[in-house]
């Protein structure tokens, strides 16, 4: 076999790296941490089998577009309403706070490792990214509070764009020894938005105007325009297509369109396979001979980006702020260091070997061990730190619901307490108006889309309930909570389908909704033409109703109450004495309905109170 082959180096990367995702998500830990793991073991100082020094050029080319479709998806999740809350110390953090990181990283490296100052500054640049590879899937497991959440991710998208430029104009002024720096990055950053916006606009006309794009080409389309925004930016000018992809995905995503969700979607598992590919690559492309060599001053250097820089940096960025210390102290802790500053590292090696300046090796391995040093420790400690400080999203937060139509509006409205709210998720505008106007809170987006789930907390649940028109988004919804967040979900089955049935649920540990396969059509339909009563029932006998037995033409039981809990019914409901049952009855048929809910142990629950 010959492994000297570059296509074959990436098509190992890509396969180890999707390996690697899967098995951070059964461990429990960083993914990230997971991928550089992997390709120290796949690559030539271990196992040998990825060889990224093949690639040659390739290497940069293969980076370049993939880090366009990085940052165009980072841009596609940045919310302009969320980014305004925390405005303050976003703007504080992409430039007080860079030019300190810039700075901080230059000292460290010129009086720990004792680097001429060329070399020291340069590393100082590399080091002012994060990054939303890193910060994004991090915060997401570790389920933070909104506000901190979102200022970790703005500044680990925007700090991209801004690090990388400052970084390229640092080493044209390094070596050419010419002082247009500022100018260089006022341009720089001047043509990526330009580009950007032009680009965004043109991409969001053509997918959001019928006709213009058939049908199942948007995602196509998508990809297309972000790998061409980003490179006709850096055509233009160096290193500009970062900030343009980023733009570009910000005028896409703020432009309130849902012919764009596919899109969003589609993004999002494509930036999964990129991140895992070039973290292996990038990270097998380092010889671990050369960072063992930095020996005890490289550790040092590294601690004092974590336990001086960057404290420095969040106290400066966040002064006069309405933060907390314990929101101080949680940013100071978690600043990983990602994609950007790996690429950004290998490229200066590259250009520094080229023109014969010396120690770029030595400065890619520094930046490599930061990547390291900073993923694992922060990664695996942010749980528990954001523990200790408070700052964990709650637990048990009550129930969301995919679904606004007649029938899941009533279910929110039996479920709903002080104690447990209840949000309805609906890509229905109509819908999710319908359920505002009920007192309902409502999220209006594509419900399989991780940001839409994120939004709608739903980590952070008691439960999820899928109850659509369509019992195979229902089941599809149910699948992805158990598998991405182990939490409870419940599915509702339509008897007239039968595409998906009650045992294809047990399988996937998916409760049964109402606890049997229900007309559910039928129901929304009569609870949208007001011929439904939504009635409290309270259960007085010690016997086990079969939950199969009520007569779901007539009868639909929905909530059970306990105490103060309350809960859907499903198929693994078992009432006791006391519960109180909150039934959908067809008022056609009350008199019968009543009675059968007599003969079976039940009582009307005056008192209890109803939907």
């Amino acid at each position: 076999m010959n492994l000297d082959n570059p296509s074959l180096s990436v098509a190992l990367a890509m396969g180890s790296g999707v390996l690697a995702r899967a098995l951070a998500h059964h461990l429990r830990i960083p993914g990230i941490v997971m991928f550089l793991t992997v390709g120290v073991l796949v690559g030539p100082d271990v196992g040998n089998l990825v060889r990224p020094h093949v690639m040659g050029e390739g290497l940069n080319a293969f980076v370049g577009f993939a880090v366009a479709i990085i940052l165009f998806e980072g841009g596609l999740h940045m919310n302009l309403k969320k980014l305004r809350a925390q405005a303050k110390p976003i703007r504080r953090l992409v430039t007080i706070g860079a030019l300190i990181t810039g700075a901080g990283g230059a000292l460290a490296a010129r009086y720990v490792m004792g680097w001429e100052w060329r070399l020291a500054a340069l590393f100082g640049t590399l080091v002012i990214v994060t990054g939303p590879t890193v910060i994004t899937p991090l915060l997401r497991r570790l389920r933070v509070a909104k506000g901190v959440s979102t200022i970790l991710e703005a500044e680990g998208i925007f700090i991209d764009a801004v690090g990388a430029t400052i970084a390229v104009v640092a080493l044209n002024v390094v070596l050419s020894e010419s002082a247009f720096g500022a100018l260089g990055f006022v341009s720089t950053i001047a043509i990526g938005v330009g580009v950007g916006l032009a680009g965004g606009a043109i991409l969001w006309l053509l997918i959001s105007r019928r006709r213009i794009i058939p049908e199942g080409l948007e995602n196509v389309v998508g990809l297309a325009f972000a790998l061409m925004i980003f490179h006709v930016a850096h055509a233009i000018q160096h290193e500009s297509g970062i900030t343009a992809a980023i733009v570009a995905g910000m005028v896409v995503s703020n432009a309130r369109t849902h012919a764009l969700d596919g899109l969003v979607e589609f993004k999002e598992q494509l930036v999964a396979l990129l991140i895992a590919t070039l973290f292996v690559l990038l990270s097998a492309d380092v010889r671990v001979a050369d960072v063992v060599d930095l020996g005890l001053p490289g550790l040092l250097t590294v601690a004092c980006l974590i336990f001086v820089v960057r404290p420095l940096t969040v106290a400066a960025s966040t002064y006069g702020t309405d933060l907390t210390f314990k929101e101080k102290t949680f940013l100071s802790w978690l600043a990983p260091r990602g994609i950007v500053a790996a690429a950004v590292a290998s490229l200066f090696a590259s250009e520094l070997a080229r023109n014969e300046v010396p120690g770029g090796v030595q400065m890619k391995a520094l930046v490599f061990l930061v990547i390291v040093v900073t993923v694992t420790l922060q990664g695996l400690s942010g749980g528990f730190v954001a523990q200790r400080l408070g700052l964990r999203r709650p637990s048990n937060l009550g129930y969301a619901i995919l679904g606004a139509n007649p029938l899941a509006r009533a279910l929110a409205k039996a479920l709903a307490s002080p104690r447990d709210p209840v949000v309805v998720i609906d890509s229905n505008p109509a819908a999710c108006q319908a359920a505002r106007n009920a007192g309902l809170e409502a999220i209006e987006g594509n419900a399989l889309e991780e940001r839409t789930m994120d939004l709608a907390m739903i980590d952070a649940r008691i439960a999820t309930i899928a109850l659509t028109e369509n019992e195979n988004v229902n089941f599809l919804f149910a699948k992805r909570v158990k598998e991405n967040y182990h939490g409870v979900a419940y599915a509702a089955l339509e008897t007239a389908f039968g595409g998906v049935t009650a045992p294809m649920l047990a399988k996937e540990d998916v409760r049964l909704l109402f606890g049997v396969e229900g007309h559910l059509g039928l129901w929304r339909s009569r609870v949208n033409l007001g011929q439904v009563a939504i009635e409290p029932w309270r259960f007085d006998s010690d016997a086990r109703p079969d939950m199969k037995a009520f007569p779901e033409s007539r009868v639909l039981p929905m909530v059970v109450r306990r105490g103060a809990r309350r809960s859907p019914v499903s198929d693994e409901t078992e009432l006791k004495r006391g519960d109180i049952v909150t039934f959908a009855i067809v008022r056609e048929h009350m008199g019968e309905s009543e009675s059968w809910l007599l003969d079976h142990g039940f009582l009307r629950s005056e008192g209890a109170p109803s939907a």
